[in-house]
């Protein structure tokens, strides 16, 4: 019966009737009819969610060709459920997943729940199983109990179709609750909204998904709505959780005369709140924001120009949603500065340093790690359950990529050799300046299990820029030692 219940509230969700109360409330505004009414565009709508109940969230995702509703036009895309912008999954530290995909389009999938820390073995999150057409997959995921809680993804890991099956709509938003825990009470049930940041181009009445080119012209959405009505009171406080899940592109987020506040990356609270202006946003990677009304009136929620390098991409400026202060002013609260405890792995004893080199070829066609395209029947990397290692990523090319390892969150220790400051250093997507080096330390504890580490620009990972990662059990320290003293 539970299965079912949560069954039909997806089905509900994907046709546009209510969506399931979220855990910690509502988050939508009252009312926020007026300025779409107005002409400024369509109100902002947060995806449907499924919620976990007594532990356990059952969900049944069919990946499918469909003509759906994309910003403003009808096109066909790769969907979940039916929708280019599919429900949010809603969990708690502790609970389990307990998720069905079928497959419904002409060529492998699968899904990984990006970000997570849960095993890499299957039934977990295996991205090396291959789902066949008209064939389904249970997948279990047991989150820990002191799993961290923010805001993560889930999307399509097919081996070299992730690009094409992302950028055609395979992705969505998951999250762990209940961020709003560390939050002062006076900010406890705040409006909360999902700023899910994807991009499409168009071919015909499709969306394109092959040959895709990063630089070329695409349409960016929120939500899946083009340029949709965010309303906000003066002086009020609002989370937002803004999430690129598309397949390629950066986003350099800028909402003028405001300030975000970020109390958590990549899923992972922070353990000083700090503000920014602009936040650059590497596809894959994650902010949880809090941000406040300034006076009456209308500005637009941007991503200004960014240049990835003179081998990579110019992306240019351009509006994603229209904020608008307007209402009966409130109090404007005095923000957290410490916000959540979390592991320093500064002075931590290191195991292991690895390096990880990333090059490309002239044409920019095929791409690697260490020289070596990705083979999944290759082991590249090593490590032991229970110990640190520093990883030096060098990127030896003239362009930006990212660095995305899952199962195990990762301390950003320094770029281009100036240190990150440690109260807001975990990511799991990190961005790797052209011709720049990041260091970074990984502590890796509870799963066991072969996973990969790759460049999370999904272009590049499909042309070869992705490695695999075993992660073992430690040799006994007796049998170890017995084997150094015979070599």
């Amino acid at each position: 019966m539970l299965g079912l219940a949560l069954a039909s509230a997806w089905l509900a969700g994907c046709t546009g009737g209510s969506p399931t109360a979220p855990v910690d409330g509502p988050h939508e505004p009252a009312a926020q009819d007026g300025p779409a009414a107005a002409g400024l565009g369509p109100r902002l709508q947060d995806p449907p969610e499924l919620v976990s109940h007594d532990g356990v969230l059952k969900a049944g995702i069919v990946v499918e060709r469909r003509k759906v509703q994309v910003g403003n036009r009808r096109l066909y895309a790769t969907t979940y459920n039916g929708a280019y912008m599919p429900p949010t999954l809603r969990v708690r530290p502790g609970d389990r997943i307990d998720l069905t995909l079928t497959n419904n389009i002409d060529e492998d999938t699968d899904l990984h729940t990006h970000g997570l820390h849960i095993s890499p073995r299957p039934p977990a999150d295996d991205i090396f199983v291959a789902i066949k057409h008209k064939q389904s997959y249970h997948y279990s995921y047991q989150l820990p109990r002191n799993h961290p809680i923010g805001t993560y993804w889930y999307h399509s890991h097919a081996a070299m179709r992730s690009a094409a099956q992302v950028a055609g709509g395979e992705s969505g938003i998951l999250i762990v609750d209940s961020l709003q825990q560390y939050l002062p009470p006076s900010l406890h049930g705040i409006t909360e909204h999902t700023i899910a940041l994807k991009d499409f181009q168009v071919q015909g009445d499709s969306i394109k998904t092959r040959p895709l080119s990063i630089g070329a012209p695409t349409q960016r959405t929120v939500n899946g709505q083009q340029n949709p009505v965010i309303t906000i009171r003066p002086g009020e406080t609002q989370l937002w959780r803004l999430a690129n899940i598309g397949a390629n592109i950066y986003y350099r987020l800028h909402l003028p005369g405001t300030r975000f506040h970020v109390i958590a990356q990549d899923g992972i609270p922070v353990r000083k709140v700090y503000a920014g202006d602009t936040l650059l946003i590497p596809a894959g990677a994650r902010f949880d924001v809090l941000v406040q009304g300034g006076g009456p009136g209308t500005t637009r929620l941007e991503t200004l120009p960014y240049n990835s390098g003179k081998a990579g991409n110019k992306f240019p400026r351009a509006d994603l949603a229209t904020v608008v202060t307007s209402g009966m002013p409130v109090a404007r609260a005095t923000l957290p500065t410490d916000f959540a405890p979390h592991e320093d792995l500064t002075h931590a004893a290191i195991a292991a340093r690895k390096t990880m080199i990333y090059t490309e070829n002239k044409a920019g066609t095929k791409f690697f790690v260490n020289g070596k395209a990705y083979d999944p029947h290759r082991t590249d990397f090593t490590s032991a359950l229970g110990t640190v290692e520093e990883w030096t990523v060098r990127n030896d090319t003239d362009e930006a990529h990212s660095f995305h390892v899952p199962t195990n969150d990762m301390q950003l220790m320094s770029t281009n050799g100036k240190a990150h400051p440690p109260s807001h250093g975990w990511y799991d997507t990190v961005n790797v300046p052209a011709r720049g080096v990041v260091v970074l330390r990984i502590h890796f504890r509870d799963f066991t299990g072969r996973t990969v580490l790759h460049c999370h620009i999904l272009n590049h990972e499909d042309a070869g820029m992705m490695s695999v990662l075993d992660i073992v059990r430690p040799r006994p320290a007796v049998k170890a030692s017995q084997e150094s003293r015979r070599g």
